[in-house]
């Protein structure tokens, strides 16, 4: 791996020089992860024949290429690797991440002008290689695995808390670093929402149940959302809505296509709402990227603009509600592939069928 992330820096080091930047310090944990493939670094500064990394334990000689230095508590690990190297001239840093304060202190203790980097390292990180799509496929069948077992158990006057925490513990078990986000569980009237916290609400016949989980797999995460119906069997006016809500989800995977718009899965999926007579105007957009982060480029939302590319990984999920009853939830992560190897590629599994459990 140390071969593909001395490439990665390569990348890096080439926009470097395009814009005319001696280095770059990269602060961004996910970004920092990318880069080194170190899960604890806490900053990196690559210059056109350098990069070190700022570490909390004693540093160590390495044989990638990376060099370590220690920070002591309370330092800033963007000034220890800068000292580190002496840099000067122009060093590009990431604003978007930095505090006030952090960037305060680099400007006032290093040697070099800042300027902003931007999101340079994001969009580098946007296609995926095919062994961080593995990771993405392992973390989407942890996920599918811990709900799976969870589906067959019994549900009845089990609280939402208690079912997250369930599933979080399953993910773990199955081999997840962690949950790739707090598991958010939803029953009755709280089904469907897309920001409900798990609270003291207990599952009862015939409610909807939302589930929404993820697995962090090797620092990748996934993304899955379900609903379903507790009891023997759903009433017509759940049938409906799911059956909306499946339909508008699909419409909105199958418009994953490299070259395609980022709004155009949102257009899909607006469209078939609409022909089942809803009109919600899903404002906060359908999808966003994953990989390191829980939430990564590009944003499948109004008003973005830009075009899929072969192989980004993106979920894709919708959610309508009826106020006092409850709603519909569905969510996937997906990989974006030319018709031709199959169109998109879906990572978690689990049916969206409309189950009675």
């Amino acid at each position: 791996m140390g071969t593909v992330h001395e490439e990665r820096r390569s990348r890096l080091r080439e926009r470097c020089s395009a814009a005319g930047l001696d280095g770059a310090l990269v602060t961004r944990p996910g970004n920092v992860r990318w880069l080194t493939g170190m899960p604890a670094a806490e900053a990196l500064l690559v210059t056109r024949d350098r990069a070190v990394v700022a570490v909390a334990h004693p540093a160590r000689e390495r044989e990638d290429g990376i060099e370590e230095r220690r920070v002591l508590p309370g330092r800033e690990p963007g000034l220890v690797v800068v000292e580190a190297v002496g840099a000067t001239g122009l060093l590009g840093v990431e604003e978007h991440d930095l505090t006030v304060t952090r960037h305060r202190a680099l400007a006032a203790g290093s040697g070099a002008s800042l300027v902003d980097l931007g999101h340079a390292v994001e969009q580098l990180r946007l296609v995926k290689d095919e062994d961080e799509l593995n990771c993405l496929r392992v973390a989407g069948e942890i996920a599918d695995q811990a709900l799976g077992e969870l589906l067959e158990s019994i549900l009845v006057g089990r609280s939402e808390r208690h079912l997250a925490m369930e599933l979080e513990r399953r993910m773990v078990d199955h081999g997840a670093d962690a949950p790739a986000y707090p598991v958010r569980v939803g029953t009755g009237e709280h089904a469907g929402r897309s920001r409900h916290l798990p609270g003291d609400r207990r599952v009862e016949e015939g409610d909807f149940l939302t589930v929404s989980l993820g697995a962090c797999y090797r620092g990748y995460r996934s993304h899955a959302t379900r609903t379903f119906v507790v009891g023997l069997s759903p009433e017509e006016w759940q049938i409906d809505l799911h059956r909306a809500v499946f339909a508008a989800q699909r419409a909105a995977r199958e418009a994953l296509l490299p070259g395609a718009a980022y709004e155009d899965p949102l257009k899909a999926a607006r469209r078939e709402l609409e022909r089942h007579g809803y009109s919600d105007p899903l404002d906060d957009g359908v999808g966003h990227g994953l990989g390191l982060d829980a939430t990564e480029e590009p944003t499948l939302r109004p008003g973005e603009f830009g075009k899929l590319e072969h192989r980004v990984p993106v979920t894709v999920g919708l959610g309508v509600g009826i106020p006092g009853r409850g709603g519909v939830r569905i969510e996937d992560s997906l990989v974006v592939r030319p018709l031709e190897d199959g169109g998109p590629e879906l990572l978690t599994i689990t049916t969206k069928e409309l189950l009675a459990l």
